[in-house]
């Protein structure tokens, strides 16, 4: 199969099983918000099934007429073929050398509105776009166009597009499958292809989120000036526009019987998307985390990520609510109270809830060992009644995820950072993958290992082992793996300034020799990240094994043994459910 669209097989939620599985979390942060100055956007890719590991699509130059394949990138399935560009660019993972990236959460929406017969699924689009790209304006016009030309195959999604100036949000569904038979070609065609969808940018100052959720409301109408629809996108590259939309996107719902009202008061997300308890408590909660890290006031949120949902008869300006849209939203972008840094947008996708009602640290459910992860379904039931296991943005079954950095204030060649990992955020390592090298490191690049085919040298599996292990024994073990973990993404942070200058010399003189320096750098990290956790492994297996804790001991064949057991809080529990069948008897005379 081509490697361009290797099954990954991301589920869509919302067509399959509603609050079964939600996957993908996406933060975006601008200029403004950032330390530095540079944009950033995170994209963890959930699923169970995914396999880790970096994609790579070297820059290429095609002969008018040439055909691009396109498989979905969800199951591998062959979709049709699309006109290839004339020119593509160098793509690693998902940025490429002009420092474009672009993330995505599956939201689903109305599951009427996929169209079968589409040939762009949305794994396609990012990765396409990619490839075409120079700007995140001009990867919204193609990305608009591709779906417009050859149909959208996929539910609804939604984007993080950056580049090294602006942040967008964009949100796009399709229109569904209406056949009509053409005499004239006589065949069949669907006349809802398409989508629509609406894009905006997020002020600079600001940062957003995203994680299954929908979260376009009302936005600006067009007034050709801050504000356009698809039939002008050449307006697009406009710096004043901060707002564009397909031109039928009030008028499509409103034909479907989605919305009444007036243009003004309609919203993307609540017609196209409406939120559930799921589509709270399961998502919109995991952008509330990263929004109550770094602003106040999301406290008054806090009722609605649990899941309750308000559709108040009026909204707070006194309008009426016909459509019973939710009444209680948060914002769709906050001001941060300090500037972030790349550093913290890691940290910010190692959230499981702690310190919150809902740390999974503190039921039943953690086990002995404090363990933040539930096990998967979402959802279980107990006498007819419907519980759940919480959906933080860390999580177990994370086949990748990154932070990527666009800095305008460096060559492309050297701007671009993809801060990439594999597996669980909590145990990966982002590593620094300038996204202009050449070469992908041996132990993540495609073919070393699939899901079910083990290879020595596959990052994902050794992380798996590392992040497994750590399961076993949280409280005890995820401290060990932390400290190597933080160790190296220190080092690495540390070293970029001085990577950068010497990269910029460079390119002062000859740019191929930048970018092959950056390549030796980027691969080298990987290698040294790897050869680490291998290590790290085998030292936590020895620790750790048979449920005990063993310190080395320097001149003494013996180790030092430490025999933990169990928390007392554990404990009582384990009594009060066992009774007096655990007691020592005590004898008597």
């Amino acid at each position: 199969m081509n490697k361009f669209l290797r099954p990954l097989a991301i589920v869509i939620a919302f067509l399959i099983a509603p609050l079964s599985a939600f996957t993908c979390t996406n933060y975006l942060v601008t200029k403004g918000a950032s330390v530095d100055g540079s944009t950033m956007i995170t994209y963890a890719a959930d699923s169970h099934v995914l396999y880790g590991e970096l994609y790579y699509w070297p820059p290429g130059e095609h002969p008018e007429g040439t055909m691009l394949e396109v498989y979905e990138w969800d199951t591998g399935k062959y979709l049709g073929k699309i006109k290839q560009a004339a020119v593509t660019y160098n793509v690693v993972g998902n940025m490429n050398e002009f420092q474009v990236a672009i993330g995505e959460t599956t939201y689903g929406g109305r599951p009427e509105l996929v169209d079968t017969t589409g040939i762009i699924d949305y794994g396609s689009l990012i990765y396409i776009t990619l490839q075409r790209a120079r700007s995140a304006r001009e990867a919204i016009k193609i990305m608009a166009e591709l779906v417009e030309e050859y149909g959208y195959y996929s539910s609804g999604e939604s984007f993080s597009i950056a580049d090294k100036d602006e942040v967008w949000y964009m949100e796009l569904i399709g229109k569904g499958t209406n056949m009509v038979y053409d005499r004239r070609t006589q065949t069949n065609t669907n006349i809802n292809k398409g989508a629509v969808w609406v894009a905006l940018r997020i002020p600079d100052g600001y940062v957003s989120g995203h994680a299954n959720q929908a979260r376009i409301t009302t936005f600006p109408l067009a007034d050709g000036k801050v504000s356009i629809t698809s039939r002008e996108m050449d307006k697009i590259f406009d710096n004043d526009i901060r707002t564009v939309y397909s031109h039928d996107v009030i008028s499509f719902a409103r034909d479907q019987g989605y919305y009444v009202g007036e243009d003004k008061n309609f919203s993307f997300s609540d017609t196209y998307a409406p939120v559930d308890f799921g589509g709270a408590r399961f998502c919109e909660i995991r952008v509330w985390t990263m929004f109550n890290r770094i602003t106040d006031g999301m406290d008054a949120h806090w009722d609605y990520v649990k899941g309750n949902i308000e559709r108040a008869e009026r909204f707070d300006d006194g309008t009426e609510n016909p459509n019973r849209y939710a009444t209680n939203r948060m914002p769709l972008w906050v001001k941060p109270e300090k500037k972030i840094s790349p550093h913290d947008m890691m940290m910010f996708m190692r959230d499981y809830l702690q310190d919150t009602e809902l740390d999974m640290r503190n039921d039943l459910g953690a086990g002995p060992y404090a363990v933040p992860y539930r096990w998967r379904p979402l959802t279980f039931e107990i006498d007819g009644v419907e519980y759940v296991n919480e959906r933080a943005t860390a999580t177990q079954q994370t086949g990748f995820s990154f932070v990527s950095q666009s800095r305008n204030w460096l060559p492309d060649a050297i701007g671009g950072i993809l801060w990439w990992g594999v597996d669980d955020a909590n145990a990966s390592v982002y590593m620094p993958m300038y996204s202009s090298i050449t070469k992908i490191p041996h132990n993540f690049e495609v073919g070393n290992g699939a899901m079910m085919e083990w290879s020595e040298t596959s990052g994902f599996w050794i992380f798996n082992q590392v992040s497994n292990f750590s399961y076993t024994r949280y409280s005890y073990i995820q401290p060990d793996v932390e400290i190597v973990r933080d160790g190296l993404e220190e080092l690495f942070l540390e070293r970029t300034p001085a990577v950068d200058a010497a990269a910029l010399k460079m390119y002062e003189q000859d740019e191929e020799k930048a970018i092959a320096y950056l390549t030796d750098y980027s691969n080298d990290q990987a290698s040294r990240t790897f050869k680490a956790y291998k290590n790290l492994y085998q030292y936590l297996f020895m620790k750790y094994m048979d449920g005990n804790i063993k310190y080395k001991v320097e001149g003494q064949q013996n180790p030092k043994v430490e025999f933990p057991g169990y928390s007392e809080d554990y404990l009582r529990r384990l009594v009060q459910e066992a009774g007096d069948k655990l007691r020592v008897i005590e004898e008597t005379d």
